[in-house]
């Protein structure tokens, strides 16, 4: 064979050979092994489960040090003791953080998106030790960031976009908090002493939420208030001895959702109401009817629902959920000896007010909230709207200002809000505009979703691993 024709015969084959390569890799398909994702199921533990290992509720404690301290600010639940998610306290705060942030402590933490409380210079946060397996309640100094106790019990979970996602309710006398497999925990906020545990999943068949439990306990008069789900919708269990005052019936089956439970008064009349997945309702807080359903209804019932209720103060409510869920407003009025619900708006992300994940907050007879990922051309802004048309955008914070999952709050005529990455915006708190003040990169990590909390001056917040306290006082 010649040299020509042997050259000819070489580039034959390796053109051979290319083509079959390209036709194999034109068939190949590379998600053929790939499955749909269920939101929150891509580790989460097999239904039933949960209820498999003994968990012994606040069995060990320990003590590192003694601490006493003259602060006397307190952000005692999730979004504050007026539900609101704005602090009250006068103290002055700083309009720029500038080149050299304040950072007064930082605290690694198990990865999840707990957030704390903070009562008289005390700082209690629900954590999860990654090492140790265990839900540990802790409990640091504002000032310092010094731990000084933690009382604990051994649970197994999986990570699953983090494991503690929860917030304590305290008083002067009990701290409740809630772990990520639905144990209650009742505690002495001063000694670390324990009161009592209660395993819903147990002792009311609840079924852990798809990430968890993402529901923050109340306490209402030394009662701590709980949306088990199952057996009971709400329950309301004497702080003082552990002992169930009272439970509201669930005969539609109604389970636990990540969504917490909100108080609201109607001409008089006070009533907790959850968004339960399978429904919307209102329980009766007082009187011969206490702990009985008022109002319910299911024209809002997503199978995920992260956000709370916004309760307004004429008895309208707001609801909204991610997943392109959207939202809706409603009507609760009291005719006679009943109450009514109307479902006033409803529609999907696009077309209005909405959140994936943080509940949004009403300030100066306004609504604000970071719109979701599937809210089109104004995805992850923060907007401000007409509470009582909640399809109508007033402003927004613009496509070069966007946010992601992470949380915001109101403080001494500020917005504070923390984007993913842990940059944190302050905005003048305006209902005519956004207006930027200042932007800082103050945490390292990723998932920066725990809700924040400003007392005392000084601001608590948190990526997936990480707590960082940084002093915002003006002088």
């Amino acid at each position: 064979m010649s040299k020509k024709s042997l050259n000819i015969f070489f580039l034959s084959l390796i053109v051979g050979i290319a083509i079959a390569i390209f036709i194999i890799w034109l068939r190949y398909d590379p998600v053929q092994d790939f499955k749909a994702s269920v939101p929150g199921l891509d580790n989460r533990p097999k239904a039933g489960s949960e209820a498999v290992d003994e968990v012994k509720i606040g069995e060990k404690f320990k003590l590192y040090t003694e601490y006493t301290s003259n602060l006397k600010g307190k952000w005692t639940q999730f979004r504050g003791a007026e539900s609101d998610n704005i602090s009250n306290e006068k103290i002055k705060l700083v309009d720029k953080i500038g080149p050299e942030p304040k950072i007064l402590w930082e605290q690694d933490l198990g990865e999840g998106h707990a957030a704390p409380v903070v009562y008289n210079g005390k700082v209690y946060l629900l954590d999860y030790d990654e090492v140790k397996k265990a839900d540990a309640l802790r409990c640091f100094s504002l000032e310092s960031g010094e731990e000084i106790w933690k009382r604990s019990y051994k649970v197994h979970v999986k990570r699953n976009h983090g494991m503690s996602r929860t917030i304590p309710a305290i008083n002067d006398k009990y701290i409740v908090s809630m772990g990520p497999r639905c144990h209650v925990m009742c505690v002495n906020p001063d000694s670390g002493d324990f009161l009592w545990g209660l395993d819903l999943v147990k002792d009311y068949q609840s079924e852990v939420p798809f990430w968890y439990t993402g529901q923050c306990p109340i306490i209402d008069n030394n009662v701590a208030i709980i949306a088990p789900g199952g057996k009971a919708l709400l329950i309301g269990v004497d702080c003082a001895t552990g002992n169930v005052l009272w439970e509201t019936p669930n005969p539609d089956g109604w389970k636990m959702s990540h969504s917490s439970v909100m108080p609201m008064v109607l001409d008089g009349k006070k009533m907790w109401v959850y968004a339960a997945v399978g429904g919307i309702c209102g329980v009766s807080a007082e009187g011969d009817d206490l702990g009985q359903i008022l109002w319910k209804t299911k024209d809002f019932s997503p199978s995920v629902v992260a956000p709370s209720p916004l309760i307004y103060d004429d008895g309208k409510l707001f609801m909204t959920a991610g997943y392109g869920a959207g939202a809706a407003l409603f009507q609760v009025k009291k005719t006679g000896e009943t109450y009514q619900v109307e479902t006033l708006q409803k529609y999907k992300p696009k077309d209005g007010m909405a959140s994936e994940q943080q509940t949004p907050l009403l300030y100066n007879g306004r609504m604000f909230t970071i719109l979701p990922k599937d809210a089109g051309a104004m995805r992850n802004q923060f907007v401000c709207c007409d509470p009582n048309d909640c399809t109508k955008i007033l402003w927004t914070s613009g496509k070069t200002d966007r946010f992601g999952l992470g949380p915001y709050l109101v403080a001494d005529g500020k917005f504070f809000i923390l984007k993913d990455d842990g940059e944190l915006t302050i905005a003048r708190a305006s209902t005519e505009r956004f207006e930027i003040l200042d932007k800082v990169k103050l945490l390292d990590g990723h998932d920066a979703w725990g809700p924040m909390v400003i007392t005392d001056g000084r601001l608590l917040m948190r990526d997936s691993k990480h707590m960082l306290c940084i002093d915002l006082r003006a002088n």
